[in-house]
This record gives C-alpha cells, sequence and structure tokens, in this order.
C-alpha cells in the first residue's frame, strides 16, 4: 500500500534535519548553473540541464535512503552525460508539444514523466525513451497522488512569496525531498507487487 502524502512530506523533514544548509546549497547551485547557462545560451542549458537533473535526482534520492549524500551528487550524472542530456532534450520536447495542445495535457504529461530521471539514475544503462517509458507506466493511475503531493505545498508557496522569494530556498529541497520519496514508495510497492512472480 502506498505511504500518504502527509507520510511523505514528515519523512522528507526527517531526511532533511541537520542537512537543510547542504540540500538548500545543493537546490540553489542547480538552479544557479540553469540560470547562467539559459542567460549565455539556450543550447548551454540544454547541454548541461540533463546531467544536472540527473545529479540532484541523485542527491536527494540518497537522501531518501539515508545513504551519504553531497552537493558532489549534483555533478555525478556527467558520468551518464549521452542518456541524461538526451532525456533532457526529450522530456523538454515532449512536454513542449503536449502543451501546444492545451494546458492540461501539458500537466498531465509532466506527472507521467516526472520519475524519469530517478529511474536513469536507478538504472544508469537504461536509454532516455525507455525511462520515458518507464516513468509513464509507474505513474499511471498515481499521477492525481503526485499533483496532491505538490498542492499540498500551496501554503508554503504563499508564504514564500510573501518572504520576497526567499521562503524559496527551504521550499524547494523540501518538494525535492518529498517528491524523491514518492519515487521510492513507488517503486517499492511495485517491488513487492512482482516478487511473487519472481519465487
Amino acid at each position: 500500500m502506498l505511504k500518504e502524502n502527509g507520510e511523505l512530506r514528515t519523512l522528507a523533514r526527517m531526511q532533511l534535519r541537520g542537512e537543510w544548509l547542504e540540500a538548500i546549497g545543493t537546490s540553489f547551485i542547480y538552479h544557479a548553473i540553469l540560470s547562467v547557462a539559459a542567460g549565455l545560451t539556450y543550447v548551454g542549458q540544454l547541454i548541461v540541464g540533463g546531467p544536472l537533473t540527473l545529479g540532484l535526482s541523485a542527491y536527494f534520492l540518497n537522501r531518501a535512503r539515508g545513504r551519504p549524500a553531497g552537493m558532489k551528487n549534483l555533478f555525478e550524472g556527467f558520468n551518464n552525460f549521452g542518456p541524461s542530456l538526451l532525456l533532457y532534450v526529450l522530456y523538454l520536447v515532449f512536454l513542449f508539444l503536449w502543451t501546444l495542445l492545451l494546458v492540461i495535457p501539458g500537466i498531465v504529461k509532466f506527472y507521467g514523466y516526472s520519475m524519469a530521471f530517478y529511474i536513469m539514475r536507478d538504472e544508469p544503462g537504461i536509454g532516455a525513451l525507455e525511462a520515458i517509458t518507464k516513468s509513464r507506466k509507474m505513474m499511471d493511475g498515481r499521477k492525481g497522488k503526485l499533483f496532491r503531493l505538490h498542492l499540498g505545498f500551496l501554503g508554503w508557496f504563499l508564504l514564500c512569496l510573501l518572504s520576497c522569494g526567499i521562503g524559496f530556498l527551504w521550499l524547494v529541497p523540501y518538494v525535492e525531498a518529498s517528491t524523491a520519496n514518492f519515487y521510492l514508495d513507488l517503486k517499492e510497492n511495485e517491488e513487492a507487487r512482482t516478487l511473487p512472480e519472481i519465487q
């Protein structure tokens, strides 16, 4: 059975306890590099976006699993540069094309593809398109649950706006950690369902 969203947020807070400064720094560096790259050239953002997003996923997955984590995780995605770059490009292209139809289909697909970088982190040899396909299957019937998890941060989002954006330094890693726990919960449930077949 899947964990309640409130439980996932509680887990995220527990995992970040005493590690907020590092989590904030890692998230800030991620967004800062993407912003600088985008400011220089859009191609630059595409080049670094995939490896950095894979690295950010690695950092928060390590936190969620209780494994050693550090800012260096942010750059380990460059060890899987080609597939992570292609995944990032396909992710953006697919979302763009779906959003051209209407905003709602774009949002639905955003949640459908949302596990792709976590999957690639756990399966380094997987191809970009296969990671997206696995994400779609994993999120089948679960997109609404992740949407509600993110919707639960709406109050925090409003408070961040009132703080002139300073609060986002805490909110972004909080959301990232909660989403990583969501992925692990889905993965563990899928593995538990297939275990009898393996036996």
